[in-house]
């Protein structure tokens, strides 16, 4: 029984479907609540991110009309809400390692895996794990901040250094929406030849109008996404630990992901750094919303 895998049920599963359609045998797509709250340095909140999503998501329709499809309800497409990783006391290498193991047996048991966060320097774990299990893999990571100190107040495995662990195993990251950073972040990118598309860069037009075919071209053709969501302009999203003016809206953030689901193979994705606030659910919508937008566009 120690090693039984524990999901959730209707009541508290995503989008609220039956077993049928949300057990593990029989899912595709499993997601992987990631509760983890360790090294934040502005806003708090991130541990309760996964199970704001879960919640916010029974209000998801099932039906994308865009995509003229119920994605849930398809046979073998299921969707697996999976019971939070259990930390006990772990943090820095060994939370990671933990969150290794269990992001790694799943895509070993052939399953399209989905870490909800928790802040972001869980998304190391799902990031190594899915560069051990697929060739030519591109890592996209939206966000606001390039997350590549080498520590952070005195960890180096903080939230604003994760992508730097990721860049002692592999240099192919695309960075969007960045727009906060300090000096040693900068030449790290120019050091390394870390592709980053800069908020201002893509206002002022310097990518023209089709920066968004140039991000998709810059990647191979298997793709892991991590996302956080203050990407977004806090204007959408401002149940964020460190909101940042100058962001991105839903409309050419679902550009990016229909073309991504029309030219790569996306492996798997991350979504992080939602801090619920609890007079205000919007975000907590959007993000279970753009969850389901991106699985419909990426699972075939």
């Amino acid at each position: 029984m120690k090693n039984k895998i524990r999901y959730y049920s209707i009541k508290n599963n995503f989008l609220a479907i039956e077993k049928e359609f949300s057990d593990y045998k029989n899912s595709k797509i499993v997601l992987l609540p990631v509760p983890f709250e360790d090294t934040t340095s502005y806003g708090k909140g991130t541990a309760a991110g996964p199970k704001a999503i879960l919640d916010a998501s029974h209000y998801v329709e099932f039906f994308d009309e865009e995509l003229n499809r119920e994605l849930c309800f398809e046979k073998g497409n299921g969707i697996c809400s999976l019971h939070p990783v259990e930390f006990k006391g772990k943090k820095g290498k060994k939370a990671l390692d933990l969150i290794y193991e269990n992001v790694k047996k799943h895509i070993d048991n052939k399953k399209f895996v989905v870490t909800l966060g928790g802040e972001h320097s869980i998304s190391t774990a799902p990031v190594k794990a899915h560069f051990d299990s697929y060739k030519d893999l591109s890592i996209l990571h939206f966000d606001a901040h390039s997350d590549l100190r080498e520590e952070y107040e005195g960890s180096k495995y903080s939230h604003a250094s994760f992508a730097a662990r990721v860049a002692e195993f592999t240099t192919d990251i695309t960075q969007v929406g960045i727009r906060a950073q300090c000096k040693a972040e900068f030449d790290f990118i120019k050091d390394r030849n870390i592709k980053t598309f800069y908020a201002f860069e893509i206002r002022s037009g310097k990518h023209g109008f089709d920066w968004i075919k140039k991000i998709v071209d810059s990647l191979k053709e298997n793709v892991y996404i991590t996302f956080d969501v203050d990407y977004f302009d806090p204007s959408l999203m401002p149940s964020t630990g460190t909101p940042e003016p100058n962001g991105f809206f839903w409309d050419e953030t679902l550009k990016i992901m229909k073309l991504l689901g029309e030219k790569k193979c996306v492996v798997g994705f991350d979504v992080v750094e939602l801090s619920p606030v609890k007079e205000n659910h919007f975000p907590d919508f959007m993000t279970a919303k753009l969850i389901y937008k991106m699985l419909n566009y990426f699972v075939k």
